[in-house]
Parts: structure tokens; sequence; C-alpha cells
């Protein structure tokens, strides 16, 4: 009984953990964004500190933060507009293989966008 007990609490703690190394792989590479109950969709070429990201055949690149390993927030490098500016918030919600859902907003708005993004390279 004592040893079901013990492996018991292994069992518990094992499953708490929380699995960065999966998440990690997610902070460089190339992706592809498509956005819930849209057709829309993007690519991005991603570092450790900068994305740069085509929609539409337009680039623009973003300085990249991450604040934890499921919340990171894009800032453009060379804003034209208030909107521009605003910070972009983007928190993953799950994540398998080389697939991540995500929920995301601008800072301060009530505007919010989920989707999934596929990691290519």
């Amino acid at each position: 009984m004592k040893y079901l007990l013990i492996i018991f609490i292994f069992i518990i703690l094992a499953s708490c953990k929380e699995n960065t190394g999966d998440v990690n792989r997610f902070k460089t590479g190339t992706f592809k964004t498509f956005l819930e109950d849209k057709d829309v969709t993007s690519v991005a070429i991603r570092n450790d500190s900068m994305q740069i990201e085509t929609y539409n055949n337009k680039k623009d690149s973003f300085a990249i933060e991450w604040k934890s390993n499921f919340e990171y927030v894009l800032t453009k490098i060379h804003p034209k507009s208030e909107l521009d500016s605003t910070p972009f918030h983007v928190k993953i919600t799950g994540f398998k293989d080389k697939t991540y859902t995500f929920k995301a907003n601008y800072k301060g708005s009530k505007f919010k966008q989920k989707g999934h993004v596929v990691k290519l390279q």
C-alpha cells in the first residue's frame, strides 16, 4: 500500500510539471499563422528578439519579447499609426508536435484573435 501511494504521488507530480522543452521550439524558426473563422494566413520568420512577418505580400518587422514560455509581446519596429505602435499580446493556449494554438489582443483593447500556428522550419 505504501508503494502504491508513492507511485500515485509521483504520477501526480510528473503530470503537473510544465513541459517547457516543447514550447521552446516555438521561439525561433519559420511559422505559418491561421486565424480562427477567417481565411487569413501569414508567414513569419522568428529569432529570439525579432519577427519578420509577411501578410498580403507586405512585410512587417516586430520586436518580440517573451514574458514566459507561454506568452510573448510583439511590437512593430517601424509603426505608421497609433494602432501599429500598440503592443500585441499573444498567449499560447495549447501545443502539440509542430503546432500551437493562441489567443491574442492589442494592449488595452477588447479586440481578440484566436488561431493556430504551424512551425514550418
